[in-house]
């Protein structure tokens, strides 16, 4: 009796028979909605453009067609994708890696701002298939003419929104200026505003359009809304929230750089263990603050709109609003960082009267049960905050220093060492490397550290603290 492929399965797609392999081989069987809405277009060599939010897949579904149309005995840059941040080129980058297992002697290169610029020449003499990159960064090496065009045949902007956020429209045209007029673009999108719609016309040639409807925020989230007096009172009901709920882990957002500061200050001044995130930081910054996030030495993020997109920041266990957002589909961005996969999750939601016509809109478009939630008592300010179970270390040596997660984990549980399970999550970057342990392993974790050696050399080390 004869099987029949399901249409949303990959084996039912015209991929590269290597390709369609490494997927079994890694366990990927459906395609998700965003994979199987664009790929059969992107495998014939169409222009899409595709409305998704992060999360949805949309990477496996360019990175896939990229590497379908790949020549890999043709060491030229063939593709080009630009991201709007770093860590996204990042987790992009190390993605269709993961894809492209089967393929020998693939390369695929990271060109990024807020690293050195010297290095990235010196890979790029040494040649890729694809670059992943910034727009800032690839534009400077365009116009030093270090990033070679003649050969790119896929063109991808991914978070394409983000990036007009963050104001990078001219060097996304310059770059496009400069792409051969001959190849496929592929455009991926959260939102769709007018200035995106005026970018796809003009970057694309007869596309594709793919939607994936996301306006439902996922069930497994509980929404609660909060009617306050006045903007004063937003402080303390969020205190009194976070020492009622005690979330392991949660996100905060606002809608100005400098409000986000300042509630990272005053939470930590209460004793939380907060970071903040937004675009006035530097880039070192904004690695550490995602580093303890991630690795739950910090369990409160307050973060802008604009900063926290495109992160691919696991469930979380809250968000809280503390501004409703300005339009209904951001507010379903911010709420679906938690309660993603089978995880439930909360969303709690502040507003005052000024507000009304955003929470009417929200009711409108979301069909949220949006009724007045009533405070905890006072008297929960009176309990001590919750401090973050781990601490993160810093040690001043990466990759480039040829030191690796393993080195780490053996010079902190060696002779006198912490235990394995003291050991949290381990992130070596290019210079620096960024190690958790459990709050009480901290000291004895640092002295060992200090006094030990990696790779046969000192490095120094030390606590990362606020």
């Amino acid at each position: 009796m004869a099987t029949t492929v399901s249409q949303t399965a990959f084996s039912s797609l015209k991929l590269d028979p290597a390709l369609l392999q490494n997927l079994e081989d890694l366990g990927y069987q459906q395609m998700r909605p965003i994979q199987a809405q664009s790929l059969p277009a992107i495998i014939e060599g169409k222009d899409v453009i595709g409305q998704a939010k992060t999360g949805s897949g949309k990477t496996a579904a360019f990175a896939l067609g990229l590497l379908h149309h790949l020549d890999v005995k043709r060491f030229r840059v063939q593709h080009l994708v630009l991201c709007p941040t770093r860590e996204l080129a990042d987790q992009v980058a190390k993605e269709i890696r993961q894809l492209a297992r089967a393929i020998h002697n693939i390369k695929v290169l990271t060109l990024c701002g807020g690293m050195p610029f010297g290095p990235q020449v010196g890979s790029l003499e040494h040649g890729a298939h694809i670059v992943v990159g910034t727009p800032g960064r690839i534009e400077e090496h365009i116009r030093k003419n270090n990033l070679p065009l003649k050969d790119i045949t896929g063109f991808v902007l991914d978070e394409a929104d983000r990036m007009l956020d963050m104001g990078f429209q001219d060097s996304l045209e310059s770059i496009v200026n400069a792409l051969p007029k001959q190849r496929q673009t592929l455009l991926f999108s959260a939102t769709y505003p007018e200035n995106i719609e005026k970018l796809a016309a003009w970057v694309t040639n007869k596309p594709v359009r793919v939607e994936v409807q996301e306006s439902d925020v996922h069930s497994q989230i509980k929404q609660l809304f909060y009617r306050l007096q006045d903007n004063k009172q937003r402080m303390t009901a969020l205190s009194l929230l976070l020492k009622k709920e005690k979330p392991e882990s949660s996100i905060v957002f606002c809608n100005t750089k400098r409000e986000a500061q300042e509630i990272a200050d005053e939470l930590r001044s209460q004793g939380f263990s907060a970071v903040a995130l937004h675009g006035d930081l530097e880039q070192r910054q904004r690695d550490q603050t995602l580093v303890r996030f991630a690795n739950k030495s910090a369990s409160i993020m307050v973060a802008t709109d604009v900063a926290a997109r495109g992160l691919d920041i696991e469930s979380v266990d809250a968000v809280f609003n503390y501004h409703l957002a300005r339009d209904p589909e951001v507010h379903v961005h911010r709420v679906g960082r938690t309660g993603r996969g089978d995880k439930k999750g909360k969303a709690f939601s502040f507003y005052t009267d000024k507000e009304g016509y955003k929470l009417v809109a929200l009711e409108e478009t979301l069909s949220v049960d949006a009724t007045a939630q009533k405070l905890p008592d006072f008297s929960v300010l009176d309990k001590p905050a919750f401090k973050a179970p781990m601490a993160t270390l810093q040690i001043d040596g990466g990759k480039k220093q040829k030191v690796r997660p393993g080195d780490i984990l053996g010079a902190l549980t060696g002779k006198n060492g912490i235990a394995g399970k003291q050991v949290g999550k381990i992130s070596v970057l290019d210079y620096c490397a960024y190690v958790a342990v459990e709050r009480d392993a901290a000291k004895p974790a640092l002295k060992k550290l200090s006094e030990g050696k990696l790779k046969g050399r000192s490095f120094r080390a030390r606590r990362i603290r606020g």
